[in-house]
């Protein structure tokens, strides 16, 4: 099983790097103008938000509907094609993918854990971050037309759909898909404001972290070395990180959130000194790499029905905190902009305060293979 999930994160996360990378570009160069660019690439995260509240009552995430998603995937993708020079049916085209990419790695997340437990788990899931990377130094050399990067975004769509199948022999319909506990936001909402917010402070360094770092006399080559050393030290945490995950969850997750707010106030203090940016760079391993295994695996503790509480982290953190924290980030964005993201972070950290951690005995009762 590990070849192939490790295989499956590749090439999903591959297929994310051309997304997010060259597809902006694509868009400019066809004569997309910047507010059309900026609705197509709101829409997946708000579908990733909208979606899991489809499955609270009115379908169950059983393999039926994730089989479905997989081969929409595949359909969506090869419209591209066809709707690329249309606004309107690219946006609806777009929306609709949206959907099936909210359901695809929720499932897997879960499969992923049961089987692999928290010591492995991470070194399965580096090989996402590989695949982002390697996307980006290929694909950058071909990209003569915009074609290409739809051929590359469908080759890849492909080989991540082959190796999702594959898995599907590991999964197991658990009794959690009829579950006696209603799925609740409220029993641990300090925690669900938190996953809010933690993302929310996100959007100034995703969308502004080029442009902010240009602007201070960093040079875009060197930046994009920035943007690759953050994501090594997030492999390397992710393969050495499942010792860690071995102690208390909650306080993990504290210090991921506290020490996120300490590496926003680095760019905000610094922000023309190449040492201390690389220094905050190297906090994305903590920031994001052991803080998502952290949060995926503590979730795994706290719900019975697994996979939508999956499903709703990855839309209320990455689908509604990405959105907002994106749009927020083009409101206040200046001299300020990461001293914003540390507040946002600080309001992350201070709600895990208010959560009663019973992690420790749910995960006594909880098994990993």
């Amino acid at each position: 099983m590990f070849f192939n999930l490790s295989a499956f994160y590749f090439f999903y996360f591959a297929a994310v790097g051309v997304y997010i990378i060259f597809l902006p570009k694509v868009l400019n160069d066809i004569g997309y103008n910047p507010l059309e660019i900026g609705i197509i690439f709101a829409l997946a995260p708000l579908m990733r938000f909208l979606t899991p509240f489809l499955f609270l009552k009115h379908i169950n995430l059983n393999q039926f509907i994730f089989k479905l998603a997989l081969f929409s995937s595949i359909f969506f993708t090869s419209l591209f094609y066809l709707t690329i020079n249309n606004f309107y049916a690219f946006m609806i085209n777009n929306a609709m993918l949206g959907v099936c990419l909210a359901l695809i790695l929720p499932y897997l997340e879960v499969t992923a854990i049961k089987n692999l437990g928290k010591e492995r788990y991470g070194k399965s899931r580096l090989y996402g971050s590989i695949g982002f990377m390697v996307i980006s130094i290929v694909l950058a050399r071909y990209l003569t037309n915009p074609y290409v990067a739809i051929d590359f975004y469908l080759v890849v769509n492909i080989l991540t759909v082959v190796f999702a199948l594959l898995l599907l022999k590991y999964d197991v319909e658990h009794k959690e898909e009829i579950d006696p506990e209603p799925f609740s936001f409220f029993k641990y909402w300090p925690f669900w404001l938190s996953l809010f917010f933690m993302q929310m402070s996100f959007g100034g360094f995703y969308n502004f972290f080029t442009i902010y770092e240009t602007e201070h006399g960093i040079s875009l080559e060197m930046t994009s070395y920035l943007w690759s050393f953050g994501v090594i030290c997030e492999i390397i945490m992710l393969y050495f990180q499942g010792p860690v995950l071995k102690k208390n969850l909650l306080t993990i997750i504290k210090f991921c959130v506290g020490i996120t707010v300490f590496r926003w106030m680095l760019l905000y203090w610094f922000p023309d000194s190449l040492t201390i940016t690389f220094i905050s760079q190297s906090i994305h391993a903590f920031s994001f790499g052991l803080y998502h295994s952290a949060v995926i695996i503590y979730l795994y503790s706290l719900y019975e029905n697994k996979k939508l509480a999956q499903q709703f982290m990855y839309g209320v953190a990455y689908g509604l905190g990405g959105f907002v924290g994106a749009l927020v980030a083009g409101w206040v964005y200046g001299e300020y902009l990461f001293v914003y993201s540390a507040i946002f972070s600080l309001v992350a950290l201070i709600a895990l305060y208010f959560i009663k951690d019973t992690s420790k005995d749910k995960l006594k009762s909880t098994s990993f293979s």
